[in-house]
């Protein structure tokens, strides 16, 4: 049995402690746009384990790294980008794995179908097809209306 288990949320004055920030720099945060707490029903802040996580990323880039807003907002936007331009390279991957599984398999029935027919061959091989034509070259002086027996090869 599986325990479901409800999500936690961290009021803003224990996301503060957790980062030994002060709770204003958080809500400069969040009116940057940079993190979107959920309200309860008394409009308090209720951070959720993502927001937390969002939150330790940009006081690493703020705090330790000494990266202005300006230069979080550019690193978050181009880590937003490469998010979906790597979603999308990985579906064009597996788009393209899935048509070379396809054509993979379809090589392979028709090298086995080649290869039932040549050892079909070999056990019953067929015998040259003759080719009888009348030729009636009334030119040629040497054998006027004769025929010719050719075998077709294969």
């Amino acid at each position: 049995m599986k325990v479901r288990r409800k999500k936690a949320f961290y009021s803003i004055s224990a996301v503060a402690k957790m980062f030994s920030v002060h709770q204003q720099t958080i809500r400069l945060y969040e009116k940057q746009g940079f993190i979107s707490p959920k309200r309860s029903a008394g409009n308090t802040r209720l951070f959720a384990e993502e927001d937390v996580d969002r939150l330790e990323e940009i006081i690493y880039l703020t705090h330790q790294l000494r990266i202005n807003l300006a230069g979080v907002e550019m690193i978050l936007k181009l880590k937003k980008q490469i998010d979906t331009m790597q979603k999308h390279m990985n579906k064009l991957f597996d788009d393209t794995q899935k048509e070379l599984e396809k054509e993979s398999e379809v090589s392979k029935v028709i090298a086995r179908e080649s290869a039932e027919k040549l050892l079909s061959l070999r056990k019953h091989p067929e015998p040259p097809q003759q080719v009888i034509q009348h030729t009636d070259d009334s030119d040629s002086s040497e054998n006027p209306g004769a025929w010719e027996i050719e075998y077709d090869e294969e």
